[in-house]
């Protein structure tokens, strides 16, 4: 029997919209069963200790554990990679960092994080606090940059490993210092504080996270922070930029889905982190990790990740930084 036109169109209108009422259906009804959270990193530490913190939040405020999940390996692309190929529907997301952004400049990789991620949230930026053991001469950032011009090469600059942020930060620092000084990578930040505590090395430009104690303590001396503002935690400690303009190194971490996640998802996902990050006790502890809360929307974030990936291939291109 042949139907009419009108019940032909009415009949396939309603059956394309299957999927997408289908979609909607599910975005609703999500999470209904646990959600994986991947750190490409170690348990420990600052990736991870922000993972378990949002994920905590995320768990209390969607009625569903969300479950951290290390995968490590292969300089944070291993983990990358499983969301990456993850199924898009929202039960398998990535901590995204600052290191997926200097990684896609040092690797050789099967993916582009750009495209095959979805950004859901940012979370927080950071700093890192240019540190030196207390015997060393110089006690400013214009000491330092005298200091380096008289003896070239002799500074040594301790850092996490090649592309960590450490290293980056300090190479945008030389580069427009116009000093050198030599690069000593160690197998993590764990060991290179060793040393520096110890005396062994000069300087690093530390996460504000981890060296903070250190300087409060009197273990270390700050002579700058990388960001444009200085830290309320240590208002009496400058910026990199009042004696080279424009100089920032910030780190930052949220969160990212497999590419073709519903948006649906992710705007639910967006909403409760933002409000569970804006929640004063969050961002307080953020505040006690040297951290500023950093919210907005998943295309915020998107624009903000491309800005920063293209930014610091050009320092890892200019100073030559290869992957071990």
């Amino acid at each position: 029997m042949k139907l009419p036109r009108r019940t032909f169109l009415h009949l396939a209108a309603g059956a394309a919209a299957l999927p997408v009422a289908s979609r909607f259906a599910n975005a609703q009804s999500y999470p209904s069963r646990p959600v994986r959270l991947i750190v490409p990193w170690p348990a420990g530490g600052v990736v991870d200790l922000y993972a378990r913190l949002i994920s905590q939040v995320l768990s209390e405020r969607m009625g569903q554990q969300f479950i951290v999940e290390n995968r490590v390996g292969a300089g944070g692309n291993l983990g990358t990679e499983a969301v990456v190929r993850a199924p898009a529907d929202g039960y398998t997301l990535l901590q995204l960092s600052s290191a997926n952004a200097w990684a896609a400049a040092l690797y050789e990789l099967t993916f582009n994080f750009l495209i095959d991620l979805t950004p859901i949230a940012s979370i927080y930026t950071a700093p890192a606090l240019l540190v030196a053991h207390p015997s060393f001469a110089a006690t400013s950032v214009p000491e330092l940059i005298a200091y380096a011009k008289r003896n070239p090469g002799k500074i040594n600059m301790a850092s996490a490993g090649v592309g960590s942020a450490h290293h980056v930060y300090g190479e945008l620092f030389k580069s427009m210092a116009g000093i050198d000084m030599f690069h000593v990578p160690y197998r993590g930040g764990a060991p290179a504080m060793t040393d520096l505590l110890a005396g062994h090395v000069h300087l690093t430009f530390e996460p504000a996270a981890t060296a903070i104690e250190h300087v409060r303590s009197g273990k270390l001396r700050s002579l700058a922070v990388t960001s444009l503002k200085r830290l309320e935690a240590l208002p009496s400690v400058p910026t990199v930029s009042e004696f080279l303009p424009g100089y920032e190194g910030i780190g930052w971490q949220g969160l990212a889905a497999p590419k073709n996640t519903p948006s649906a998802i992710i705007e639910k996902l967006n909403k409760e982190i933002n409000a569970g990050i804006s929640d004063d006790r969050i961002k307080a502890r953020i505040a006690d990790l040297a951290g500023t809360v950093f919210v907005g929307s998943p295309s915020d974030f998107g624009t903000f990740i491309t800005a920063y990936t293209e930014k610091w291939a050009k320092v890892i291109r200019a100073a030559n930084i290869k992957a071990e």
